[in-house]
């Protein structure tokens, strides 16, 4: 079969983007309120005591249902009956690692200050009827589907005794983990079903009452660094700014000496990160803060700029000033840049992926990204796969629901999704917590 040339593809790729776009546009979907590069951000409303609560209780899926792709695609579940699956991380040889995690203790006897008293309780309360009230398995699951049906048919715990694991890195021979509090590795070689070495601390990553405890880390494309994102302690430094040292931030390690330092500050809770495959540029997903009304302030995706500032907790959106952070910080907020894409408010982004071409044409070039859902927003934001095009290495049109249905019509979560990639034969795989399953989504062809 004769090859198409490269550049005819990537002329087809945005050919299809701007198709997709424009359709998009004449269906009356145009940006919404928090979407796309300049978001429509309005005043504050501040919550009361007790925060602005609409959550979808956790109810898992019925038997047979599974999410709704788009036409062109089918969904298989890969695995179910999993334990709070939260990350996934697909191997060269077609393997996928799956993180089963949860919020860990507290560390060093630090305390969340939002999480005491009536209020806490409460808040304790709201996400247990989420789904976010288990026990951390600390571990890390393999699936393999050995005969292409896109089930897995093989399923073994690859690795456990972990610290509330997340993100995953292969680099070599290499496997990187992020515990809560460091990133440790293990060795590994290609169809291992299960690792027993001890794994050997990396470096230390800044940790404590873990208000956001999920670190993400992402390998340089030449494998030299790792990249790990860090959430803040608080909501809008409420613990103190002490106990936000080294946090709501993206670090870059380097392999090589074990060395460290920040990359780009004031991102409140970064959770996972990707390389543009065009322009080889860092990106990243971030949740913003709450308790500023249901249109505010919009989760985001942007490319990530080495020593950037990005605002948290003094300001948001670049310097739109939080007047409820004491001290202020004029110097800070003069630094602060906007990010590139906002994602809708309090929709919660924990995953992204970039497709390929071997992806259907009209999602060849663009982001996917695992909505794992609002609790405090009415009408319900979230709860889906988006996907944002692309190109030229740029969003370049409103995004779209990929992966849908996770909603019952009467306001129950089927389930939530979290960690996304790309498996080696170009399908989508996503982690759901709620569902305790991993989905598999694939062009019918």
């Amino acid at each position: 079969m004769k090859r198409v040339p490269s550049s005819c593809r990537q002329a087809a790729v945005a050919l299809a983007a701007a198709v997709l776009c424009t359709a998009l546009l004449a269906q009356g979907n145009s940006w919404p309120t928090g979407v796309g590069p300049n978001p429509t951000l309005p005043a504050p409303k501040k919550d009361g005591f007790i925060p602005n609560v609409h959550i979808a209780p956790a109810e898992g899926w019925p038997k047979g249902a599974m999410p709704t792709p788009p036409a062109g695609f089918r969904v298989t579940a890969l695995a179910t009956g999993l334990e709070h699956p939260r990350c996934v991380y697909a191997l060269p040889n077609g393997d996928v690692l799956v993180a089963e995690s949860n919020r860990p203790p507290p560390l060093d006897g630090q305390k969340d200050k939002m999480a005491q008293g009536v209020r806490g309780r409460a808040m304790g309360i709201i996400q247990k009827r989420a789904g976010a009230g288990v026990p951390s398995p600390n571990r890390i699951i393999l699936l393999r589907d050995t005969n292409g049906d896109g089930v897995a048919d093989t399923r073994t715990v690859f690795m456990s005794g972990l610290f509330s694991p997340f993100g995953m890195a292969l680099v070599g021979d290499t496997l990187y983990i992020a515990d809560a509090d460091a990133i440790v590795k293990v060795p590994y070689q290609t169809g291992q079903t299960s690792i027993t070495a001890k794994p050997v601390k990396v470096t230390d990553l800044p940790a404590g009452a873990n208000h956001h405890w999920t670190k993400n880390i992402l390998a340089s494309p030449d494998g030299s660094k790792l990249y790990a994102t860090v959430g803040s302690n608080s909501n809008i430094g409420d613990n103190g700014m002490a106990s936000e040292e080294g946090r709501a931030a993206v670090w870059e390690i380097d392999l090589a000496t074990g060395g460290k330092r920040i990359y780009a500050t004031g991102l409140r809770n970064p959770t996972a990160l990707a390389w543009e495959p065009q322009t080889k540029t860092l990106w990243v997903v971030a949740n913003e803060r709450d308790e500023l009304g249901n249109d505010l302030v919009p989760d985001y995706l942007t490319s990530v700029k080495d020593g950037a500032f990005y605002g948290w907790p003094w300001s948001y959106w670049g310097q739109h000033v939080d007047k409820r952070v004491k001290p202020q910080n004029p110097q800070m907020v003069a630094k602060a840049i906007p990010p590139d894409y906002g994602l809708g408010s309090h929709v919660a982004p924990l995953g992204l992926t970039f497709s390929d071409s071997r992806m259907p044409a009209n999602y060849a070039s663009g982001a996917f990204i695992g909505e794992h859902g609002s609790w405090n927003r009415k009408p319900r934001a979230g709860y889906q796969v988006a996907f944002v095009p692309f190109a030229d290495g740029k969003p370049s049109g409103p995004p779209v629901k990929f992966l849908g249905g996770f909603l019952s019509k009467d306001g129950k979560a089927y389930g939530r999704p979290v960690g996304v990639a790309i498996d080696a034969k170009g399908a989508l795989v996503v982690a759901d917590d709620v569902g305790n399953a991993v989905w598999r989504v694939s062009a019918a062809s």
